[in-house]
């Protein structure tokens, strides 16, 4: 028997009730895709891949030099959104050097940690992308004499943070963390810094952030092992600086 036709229409309105509901839906947006370079300085693996693993919307690719190499350069730029740096790797040819400057420049996100800032004593590019340096010898500075960088470990950090509406630092009120301090370092007086401290054994500006190119960077002073990676402050300064470095 044929249906009747108030009954069809209330059919045909449900079914379009429910395809309009579906499109109107979000669609959920991609997990990040970041590699995280290692290498040239020892850590604590479990606790700082565990970290990442609890960071959401990321998609994990580690690798360690030297075969990092080989994926930092222009053309392996499409297999990921945002490069992490937690190495302190030295030996970089023309070509290597070349590669991660094109890839930077071309607008890779870029977010380095702790002892990244300690690498390539003998590429100044290299600390123009990162935005600062920690001289393992003494030095010259604007002609000057200045004596090599120092650290100190477990240190109670009180950190502050600069500008919380930014896009890194939204939500992270002010903290203390134990940490290894770093010291006589320099800062590029172009980044914008985003987290200070008053700690005497360390260089006042822990945390930036600035563009290098086409490319967004962050560099977080803090990092050193499983207290940083632990802590829920320093776990959301993370992925928001990888949000931000991927432009998302």
């Amino acid at each position: 028997m044929p249906l009747p036709y108030a009954y069809l229409c209330l059919c045909c309105a449900a079914t379009l009730t429910v395809v309009a509901a579906a499109e109107a839906a979000p669609k959920a947006a991609p997990p990040i895709r970041v590699l995280v370079v290692t290498g040239g300085h020892d850590f604590e693996e479990k606790p700082f891949w565990a970290m990442f693993s609890s960071l959401p919307g990321l998609e994990i690719r580690p690798v360690a030099h030297p075969k990092a190499q080989a994926l930092l350069k222009p053309s392996e730029a499409g297999s990921y959104d945002v490069v992490v740096l937690y190495d302190m790797w030295q030996d970089a040819d023309e070509q290597a050097r070349a590669d991660f400057a094109g890839l930077i420049r071309g607008g890779k996100g870029l977010v380095a940690l702790h002892h990244s800032l300690c690498g390539y004593d003998n590429w100044p590019e290299y600390h123009q992308i990162i935005g600062g340096q920690y001289h393992h010898q003494p030095y010259q500075l604007r002609g000057v004499a200045q004596p090599a960088s120092t650290y100190k470990h477990d240190v109670l950090v009180p950190v502050h943070v600069v500008d919380p509406r930014n896009p890194v630092t939204k939500g992270v009120s002010d903290f203390e963390l134990k940490e290894e301090t770093y010291h006589g370092f320099t800062v590029d007086p172009k980044v914008k810094p985003l987290l200070t401290t008053t700690e005497p054994t360390s260089e006042p500006t822990i945390g930036w952030a600035h563009t290098y190119g086409k490319s967004r960077v962050v560099y977080l002073a803090l990092g050193h092992d499983h207290v940083a990676y632990a802590h829920p402050s320093y776990r959301r300064l993370l992925l928001q600086a990888i949000r931000w470095a991927a432009r998302r």
